[in-house]
């Protein structure tokens, strides 16, 4: 897994950094084609502010994590693992890709302020790329999957009708691959997971595959944007 280079092998990043800098800045970005639309079933927004729940997985949680952190109406961004057979699991379990546990981040938000419709908008455009499978940008293995673990039946319908609009409007030139599975079991990636961009924003593995994805959430969504 690249990203381990940049954890584990610092005597190799100028190398690497050389070689990704040269590669086009789009490989990493969901390739739409047309404007992306907002969704066509939503959601009303609700007066109440209870807040509610949504699991994405999009590859790396760093990235997932922060796009989330700065969208209006999203109180929490976690980073962890959902989707697997094993409880607890470890960051080095997950990474085998033998727990069939997908690297996730657990989305707490105000539907009084965003709706579910908008958040899967960005999860689909900015967040990821929906049309990998099993792999994201530079990572790779079922760890990495497109996936929105959902918690209510509202929720299914809602993913599975904007998914069905972006496949019948060719948003993406190739077949979104994103599973929409129920909610099981959500576990905390460890602390050191946690706010990683905030943290780390000059490691290479941030600034060339997450950095721009906040970038882009700025500029292509102002009104949903927080600092």
């Amino acid at each position: 897994m690249l990203r381990k280079l940049w954890l584990r092998k610092p005597i190799i990043l100028a190398a690497l950094l050389a070689v990704l800098l040269i590669l086009p800045l789009a490989a990493y970005a969901a390739p739409a084609a047309k404007p992306f639309p907002d969704p066509a079933v939503d959601e009303s927004a609700a007066t109440a502010k209870s807040p509610e729940t949504v699991v994405f997985a999009g590859g790396c949680f760093w990235g997932i994590q922060a796009v989330f952190e700065h969208v209006k109406g999203v109180k929490r961004a976690t980073a962890g693992y959902s989707g697997g057979t094993l409880k607890n699991p470890s960051y080095e379990q997950v990474s085998t890709g033998r727990t069939g546990h997908a690297e996730s981040v657990e989305v707490v938000y105000d539907p009084s302020k965003v709706t579910f419709g908008q958040l899967l908008k960005v999860f689909f455009s900015v967040a990821h790329n929906p049309t990998e499978l099993n792999r994201q940008g530079p990572d790779d293995g079922t760890q990495y999957r497109s996936a929105i673990f959902y918690e209510t039946p509202e929720q299914e319908h809602i993913a599975h009708a904007y998914v069905d609009q972006l496949t019948q409007a060719h948003t993406f030139s190739h077949p979104i691959v994103t599973q929409i599975v129920p909610f099981k079991a959500f576990y905390h990636a460890e602390d050191y997971h946690q706010d990683y961009l905030v943290k780390h924003p000059d490691n290479p593995y941030i600034v060339i595959n997450d950095l721009p994805k906040i970038a882009n959430l700025k500029h292509e969504y102002p009104s949903l944007y927080k600092g």
